[in-house]
Formats: C-alpha cells, sequence, structure tokens
C-alpha cells in the first residue's frame, strides 16, 4: 500500500515534512577517525524504513481500490504508522530512530542532526544515519555487536558488514587507512556526457585561466549544462581538489556557451 501523498494540502493534510540526512563531510570525518585509530566502519540497511515510523497527528487514508470492506465502502482507514507516499513519512521515520538512539543512551551532536555518539566506560561508538542507511563505528567490539543486535531485534534491517558502497562512494578498508572513490558514478557521467572515450588531464583548470559571463560562442541548452555541473558537484565528495573549479563554473549556468562546456569537461577529464 502506498499513500497518495501528491493529493495532501499543506495545512490540512500535513504540516512540517523536514527531515535531516548526513552531510557528505561528516562520512567522510567518520572514515578520516576511523582511518587515523585504526578502527573498522560497519553499515546497516533498515528494510521498509519508512513503516517504521509513527504519526504525530491522526492521519486517514481510503481505502485501497479493490480491496473495500463490503457494505463498509464509505469508511476509512486510520494510519498507526507512515506509508510510502506520505509527505510526513521521512519526518515519522527519523523521529522514530531518534528517540530509539536516546532511549539506548546516545547522544545527537548539536551541529549534525544525523550524528549519534555513545561514550561508555572510556569506550567510543560513533553513528551516522543516511535515511535507511546507517554506519558506525568505535574502539570496542562487544559494544558495536550489542548495538547491531539491539538495532536488527528493533527495526528489520540487514547487516552489510564492513562498509564498502555508500551513497555512490567505493570504500575500501586496510590496515594501512581508508581509501575512498567514486569509480563507478564517474564512469557513468563520462558516459552520459559523451566523454568515456576522451583524454585524461592533470589538473581541473589551464594555470592563469580567466573565464567570464559573456563568453563570445555558441550558447548551449541550458539544462544540459546544469546536469554536467550538478554531476561534477558530487564528484567533490571524494576529489576537493577540484571543488574551486566546479564552484567557478557554477556561476555561468543561466547563460552557458561552448566555452564554459570545454572548460567543464576539463574537470571530469581529469579523474
Amino acid at each position: 500500500m502506498v499513500a497518495k501523498g501528491y493529493a495532501q494540502e499543506y495545512g490540512v493534510d500535513y504540516e512540517e515534512v523536514y527531515a535531516p540526512v548526513a552531510r557528505m563531510d561528516t562520512v567522510r570525518m567518520i572514515l578520516a577517525l576511523a582511518a587515523q585509530r585504526g578502527w573498522c566502519v560497519f553499515q546497516l540497511d533498515v528494510k521498509s524504513t519508512f513503516l517504521h515510523g509513527k504519526l504525530a497527528k491522526n492521519v486517514y487514508v481510503e481505502q485501497p481500490r479493490g480491496y473495500e470492506i463490503k457494505n463498509e465502502e464509505h469508511k476509512v482507514y486510520k494510519l498507526n504508522k507512515a506509508l510510502y507516499g506520505l509527505k510526513q513519512a521521512p519526518q515519522a521515520w527519523f523521529s522514530r530512530i531518534e528517540s530509539y538512539f536516546r532511549k539506548e543512551g546516545f547522544e545527537k551532536e548539536n551541529n549534525e542532526q544525523t550524528l549519534f555518539t555513545k561514550f561508555k566506560q572510556g569506550k567510543h561508538l560513533i553513528i551516522s544515519l543516511y535515511v535507511d542507511d546507517l554506519i558506525y563505528t568505535g574502539d570496542d567490539e562487544k559494544m558495536m555487536f550489542e548495538f547491531k543486535e539491539s538495532m536488527m531485534k528493533e527495526f528489520d534491517m540487514s547487516d552489510l558488514g564492513k562498509m564498502r558502497y555508500f551513497l555512490g562512494i567505493e570504500v575500501v578498508q586496510f590496515d594501512g587507512g581508508v581509501f575512498i572513490s567514486q569509480t563507478k558514478y564517474v564512469t557513468e557521467v563520462l558516459r552520459r556526457f559523451g566523454m568515456e572515450h576522451s583524454n585524461p588531464v592533470e589538473n581541473p583548470m589551464v594555470p592563469g585561466f580567466k573565464i567570464s559571463k559573456y563568453e563570445n560562442g555558441v550558447e548551449l541548452d541550458g539544462s544540459f549544462f546544469k546536469q554536467l555541473i550538478g554531476s561534477s558537484m558530487y564528484l567533490t565528495t571524494t576529489r576537493p581538489d577540484i571543488m574551486y573549479a566546479v564552484s567557478l563554473l557554477s556561476r555561468y549556468m543561466s547563460r552557458p556557451t561552448k566555452v564554459h562546456y570545454s572548460t567543464t569537461k576539463r574537470i571530469d577529464w581529469i579523474y
């Protein structure tokens, strides 16, 4: 069953719907900390995530077509938990798991709402949540095992073991540290924009190169250029060295030309 969220009206069927997700710099920070201290990072995945969310207010839905109760077709269902499609489902899920973490003795960080930490007898346990994907690490195997067992009893979970692939980021953990990359993602980007057979370059921009808003040349489709810039922005997750070039070129999305396009393609070639 999926709710018709598109039919909901603000102020009538829902109000607040915001639900935080982990920032990429938080994920990198956890991986850097684990690499520095020799910890392993593990991953859990919640099945049917939004079905675990408890609704704070009454929500009613019509009976599903073809499953109406005979002689009571005029009645509606009152939801006890969230359904997929409801606008308030993400917030209901986050409130549910946040209350569980607090009950288990975790503290939420003030500057990152999806980062939870637990300190017990000098031992550390760190958790980061991105909707239904959860990564955790710490310096005590027993504490991490107890956390995993508790989570799997409370929710329907999949134990993915050591963190290997998270939000498009490929992670390799070894004794000497942690290596992250986006090889699969960048390959898809190059194929999508017809650059899979291009020659690589050594830097994202030519030193001393200047570019302006009103470059001469043929204007491009703004939507196409925005897609290329957006795809490049996500690459900064593992390649902060291209951040300046991507940020600079993102200024020209309103009226891009072939000059801007050629300069932007150089960023993806460097990968």
